[in-house]
């Protein structure tokens, strides 16, 4: 076997093995989402938590890789929302949901009133539609007091990971760079739900 073909094979081995470390990480992710939603809300509760945890983890991978938010993961947010508001609420399973599509509404709408006066103003999209859409999905599970706070942490982080990665690449921070917001606005929305669980003062 020759060098070049040994080199080919030790690239190979070494792509596999950070595929393997970046599942396990995911893996690992994962479960300790599901498992503090468990803790912080025991009952059926927790388990919608755990399932929007593993939904957001995917939209975030996804949008991570793609730049796109599929409807479906979005919309199985929202019906995760409304299943859980019809649960759990305590002023009533009609009360719940009616309420937590009025939040939807409100949130999407901010981010859809967003997204337009964006584009008038520099001539492009900020802000896509799956952000919207994620948007509502998220404003479903969250109450009032919460959507600004996660709507902060998500930008928050956004500008953060931004910032780290352009300075790691030694190269000016570029206002028009583009950015997979849902990378950072689905993990937020769970973050949001865990934080108004655990009754942490909101």
């Amino acid at each position: 076997m020759s060098w070049r073909e040994t080199a080919v094979l030790y690239r190979g081995g070494d792509a596999r093995e950070g595929r393997m470390i970046g599942i396990a990480a995911l893996a690992g992710l994962g479960a300790a989402a599901v498992a503090a939603s468990l803790s912080f809300a025991p009952g059926v509760s927790g388990w919608f938590g755990a399932a929007l945890a593993l939904l957001t983890l995917a939209i975030a991978i996804i949008d991570a890789r793609s730049f796109l938010i599929p409807n479906e993961l979005s919309l199985a947010v929202f019906a995760l929302a409304l299943a859980s508001a019809a649960v759990g609420a305590p002023e009533g399973a009609v009360t719940g949901v009616a309420f937590a599509i009025l939040r939807a509404c409100v949130l999407g709408l901010a981010f859809f009133a967003l997204r337009e006066v964006y584009y008038r103003w520099r001539g492009r999209e900020g802000i896509g539609f799956g952000d919207v859409k994620l948007a509502a999905a998220g404003g479903a599970w969250l109450d009032w007091p919460m959507m600004p706070v996660a709507v902060e942490i998500a930008a928050l982080t956004a500008i953060a990971a931004y910032a780290l990665v352009q300075s790691a690449g030694r190269r000016r921070i570029d206002p028009s760079g583009r950015l997979p917001f849902g990378l950072f606005l689905a993990p937020a929305i769970w973050l949001g739900w865990l934080i108004q669980t655990g009754n942490f003062g909101f």
